[in-house]
């Protein structure tokens, strides 16, 4: 009906244009269906729960089947890297949808959660990777959320950035509920070979994604699918080609606007049109794409690296002491302070600007790291200080984190929206397993090295969008 009255209002010379004013601002404040946008956001929700719900218990659960303070990290960080290589595959046959990957991503959630709960009793060091690579493949998912908040297809450009936002709320409740839950559970115990504070987040997580599942099953409503390449073959089949009569020279016979068979297969309009989009591409957006890709990389590096080192260095510390419990709790506790200001910033983000938001997030983010660099030089690293600078460090690089793949979508053609999720995720992805590697060894190459690494990485991302930041304005919303 939207396409008629479009199609009228271009062939009527005294149509108004406020029907195609109306159009336009309907189609800049689309939204998805409800349902299944509630289905991929809590399921954004449950992947940082599962991603986080280990922190806490992971060194002390490694250590118990033989392992270290770097291979709590590896345990932590390397879903990520199996998330990006699934990837390949999985958006090879998704052909531009959603229900397949999210029936992968919860088959593999279910699959790698077990594992990771069965080590306790195999004894077996090993099996929790194993488990956790599993895992990695359920957390290609990420990759989906953001993609589906900001597909052109379903939402509008004034609406990416809103729904950036929540996948970020929910980033914000996974780093605050994973592991204070983590940690309960280590604390309660339950004394069995089975069902233990090791193995029981394994456990209630892999229930949890079951009965998911089946909301999933039943609920989800996919986008509508595209035209297959046999249906596009039998419509161009419908109209029979143009016959050129035009006589170029005495051998010439009447024939067809396609090419014959003997002729060699033109290249496909698709491939046409990308290389046509890549030729417009400018310099300065080259520069934004490349910045954006560094702080999505940096923000899950810094996120990463911390929540990987305060379980690790709370342990070591000799005025902390941390149990498994004491650190879940203290990193929870960062996240649910957060959260009323990752709230705010959802209904910000309507009338700010995404490099605002940006150049926000990260002032206040480079403000932790240089309060907790000061702390260490002075030794005066007590509860408060160490919290003071996790929770900026926590606010400002989450809420930076909102921009980057909303921001990209906005400036550059909507068919690059699968492209710019790709990129923006294997960034995501490269900062959270370096990220978790680099914290799970802070202790051992110094906590000094460790920030110090972090604020010279800021400042690399602070020159970029510097320089950048004429280019880096677009729509808010």
């Amino acid at each position: 009906m939207t396409n008629l009255k479009l199609l009228l209002n271009q062939i009527n010379p005294f149509s108004s244009r406020h029907e195609t004013t109306d159009h336009h601002d309907e189609e800049e404040f689309k939204l998805p269906n409800m349902t299944s946008l509630v289905i991929m956001i809590s399921m954004n929700l449950l992947l940082q729960v599962s991603f986080f719900i280990v922190v806490s218990s992971s060194n002390k659960y490694g250590e118990y089947l033989g392992g270290n303070a770097t291979f709590s990290g590896i345990i932590i960080g390397i879903p990520t890297a199996f998330a990006g290589l699934s990837l390949i595959p999985l958006t090879k046959y998704d052909k531009g949808m959603y229900k397949m990957p999210l029936h992968v991503s919860c088959c593999f959630a279910i699959l790698g959660h077990v594992a990771y709960a069965l080590a306790f009793r195999a004894n077996f060091l090993y099996l929790i990777l194993i488990g956790r690579c599993l895992n990695g493949v359920a957390f290609s998912m990420f990759m989906y959320c953001k993609r589906y908040c900001t597909d052109p297809r379903i939402v509008g450009i004034r609406r990416r950035t809103t729904l950036a936002s929540w996948l970020v709320i929910g980033q914000g409740m996974g780093m605050s509920f994973g592991p204070f839950l983590g940690g309960v559970l280590y604390e309660v115990g339950f004394s069995n070979s089975i069902f233990n504070g090791y193995t029981s987040p394994g456990w209630i997580m892999a229930v949890i994604y079951a009965g998911f599942w089946v909301l999933v099953t039943k609920y989800f409503e996919d986008i509508p699918q595209p035209p297959t390449i046999m249906e596009l073959q039998l419509a161009r089949d419908s109209n029979p080609p143009i016959v050129s009569l035009e006589v170029k020279g005495e051998d010439t016979e009447a024939s067809p606007d396609y090419p014959s068979a003997s002729t060699t297969r033109p290249a496909s309009p698709i491939d046409e049109s990308f290389r046509a989009q890549l030729s417009l591409i400018t310099r300065s957006q080259w520069g934004v794409i490349a910045c954006m890709c560094w702080f999505a990389m940096l923000c899950f590096f810094i996120l990463g690296s911390w929540e990987a080192n305060l379980p690790v260095f709370g342990a070591a510390a000799e005025n902390f002491h941390w149990s498994p419990f004491a650190a879940g709790n203290f990193i929870a506790l960062g996240g649910i302070t957060c959260f009323p200001f990752l709230l705010f910033n959802l209904l910000a983000a309507r009338r700010t600007q995404d490099r605002k938001i940006l150049a926000f997030g990260t002032i206040i983010g480079l403000a932790g790291l240089i309060i907790f660099l000061s702390i260490l030089r002075t030794g005066k690293v007590n509860y408060g200080s160490l919290f003071a600078c996790w929770w900026t460090v926590a606010l400002g690089f989450n809420l930076a984190t909102t921009v980057t793949l909303s921001l990209l979508s906005k400036q550059l053609p909507p068919e690059w929206n699968g492209r710019t999720s790709m990129a923006i995720q294997y960034s995501n992805y490269t900062g959270r397993v370096t990220g978790a590697i680099w914290g799970g060894s802070g202790v051992s190459v110094g906590m000094l090295n460790f920030v110090g690494l972090e604020i010279a990485m800021v400042g690399i991302g602070a020159i970029l969008f510097t320089t950048l930041w004429r280019d880096l304005k677009t729509k808010t919303g």
